[in-house]
């Protein structure tokens, strides 16, 4: 069950096309630049979901607004999306608030643009090959047992937290072969800091400029991005320590970045990556790779919670799959395929709730969409959130349901009417990662507990960098 989108209606004056002077064609939009908006129950500071859903009932599935004399386009329609990642996608580069965030990920492969990053992406793609991840499988599966084992009858523990601590361990034993050290449990503290100065790294103006000034909330923001690179830089000296010792390469992805060697320029020399290169690497990597998974968990236990009926079909395939009583036994890679059921589950919750909650580009160049003509430097949004909650696609689209996933109702589907992972040539390097960190991660805690939500309303959704509760989002445990 979940909280539905509030109504949200426009005056009859602003259901016209805006159409700026010139060569232009735009869709129809708000007629004012949306500073003037400020007061519309639908424009609130850190919560663009509103805007979106307002424009989306007002105007159809494309429509646009100016934002500090920029043009914004919102997209809602899968032709139209596909039209920007995958048709038109060299006429498109990152939009400004990925690129904002460059002041913590540097060049790495969320924030760069070609051609650093096909570069970057070449280098990083062994370590997600299939059958790299499938030598993860085992310990997804570990990690998660342990943390079962750890849990008591009747405990309430806070899920967000819990998943968050189960997927950091996950991420640094497959991804990069270290233990979970007090400093890397600290990781997740300077990421809470982090994605609570979302909003404000994003919008304070020029803050590159200004990283040096004794300003609080860059401040802030400076020490915990200096704690994480101090992480990730002992990561990188313990790593290449090991190589000069002669210790055999163990295969893991930073590993590979160290090893890994790119042409120059001229094509006349190979050259290794600068620690400074495999720092904004790694750190994109381990925050894409724990916080979107464990986000995805954390809505997954609540769905389920709140929907005992699918939680007992999950029940049964477990027991089908891994066994009863004597018999049972933590899953394994070939049980993987079997536990169609839990992906299913795993699936409809990123429907509701997409950790990945939104996605944007900026036109390089003129774009033609449909019968719209839209000038360079317009900025292009489409929601995950938005669209998987879109009753065109998704009838009764607040209902739960993981047979909305079954291998024909997914074909019956446009492809970019659910894409929680992207799409096109940036589409997410980890997703095979993540589907069987998910799977896995819920197959393990499943077969041994039942979490009963002890909220009294349905949780907020706070939407920063991903789709996160606002608030600790507390489970009483429950043994099978």
């Amino acid at each position: 069950m979940t909280t539905p989108p509030p109504t949200l209606e426009a005056p009859p004056e602003e259901r016209t096309a805006v159409t700026p002077p010139g060569e232009w064609h735009m869709p129809p939009g708000l007629k004012r630049s949306l500073q003037f908006y400020a007061f519309k129950p639908w424009v609130k500071l850190g919560n663009p979901i509103l805007l979106f859903e307002y424009l989306l009932k007002t105007y159809g599935n494309i429509a646009w607004y100016r934002f500090l004399g920029t043009p914004i386009i919102f997209v809602n329609d899968p032709d139209y999306i596909r039209e920007i990642l995958v048709t038109q996608s060299a006429s498109f580069v990152k939009e400004r608030t990925v690129r904002r965030m460059k002041v913590l990920l540097g060049e790495g492969l969320i924030t760069s643009d070609d051609p650093i990053h096909m570069r970057q992406r070449k280098i990083a793609a062994p370590a997600f090959h299939r059958q790299r991840i499938a030598a993860y499988g085992d310990q997804i599966v570990a990690c998660a047992a342990h943390q079962r084992e750890t849990w008591q009858p009747g405990e309430h523990v806070d899920i967000a937290a819990a998943s968050m601590q189960l997927s950091l361990e996950i991420v640094a034993r497959t991804l990069f072969n270290t233990e979970v050290t007090a400093d890397i449990r600290s990781i997740n503290d300077e990421v809470n800091t982090i994605m609570g100065l979302y909003n404000f790294i994003v919008s304070f103006p020029r803050i590159e400029s200004v990283l040096h000034m004794p300003i609080p909330g860059i401040v802030k923001f400076r020490r915990s991005k200096a704690r994480l690179d101090a992480v990730v830089d002992r990561l990188i000296r313990e790593h290449r320590e090991a190589a000069a010792r002669g210790e055999p390469d163990k295969g893991d992805l930073l590993s590979m970045l160290l090893s890994s060697k790119y042409e120059s320029e001229d094509a006349t020399q190979q050259i290794g990556m600068s620690d400074e290169q495999v720092r904004d690497e790694v750190l994109t990597i381990f925050l894409a790779g724990y916080e979107t998974v464990a986000n995805g968990l954390t809505w997954t236990w609540y769905l389920l919670s709140q929907n005992p009926d699918i939680e007992a079909k999950l029940h049964a395939e477990l027991d089908a799959v891994l066994g009863t009583g004597a018999q049972q036994r933590l899953p394994t890679l070939a049980d993987y395929p079997a536990l169609r059921y839990t992906e299913q589950i795993f699936a409809e919750s990123m429907r509701l709730y997409p950790p990945a909650w939104a996605m944007g580009r900026m036109s390089s160049k003129p774009i033609t969409l449909g019968p719209y003509r839209i000038p360079p430097g317009a900025h292009f949004f489409f929601s995950q959130y938005i669209m998987g909650r879109d009753p065109q696609f998704f009838p009764d689209p607040l209902r739960f349901d993981p047979d909305r996933f079954t291998p024909e109702n997914k074909a019956s589907r446009p492809k970019f009417t659910y894409f929680p992972f992207g799409g096109g040539s940036r589409q997410c390097i980890g997703e095979s990662f993540a589907w069987m960190e998910g799977v896995f991660s819920i197959a393990t805690l499943a077969q041994r507990w039942r979490m009963r939500y002890l909220g009294t309303t349905p949780p907020t959704v706070q939407a920063k960098i991903t789709l996160r509760p606002r608030d600790p989002l507390m489970m009483q445990l429950n043994p099978r």
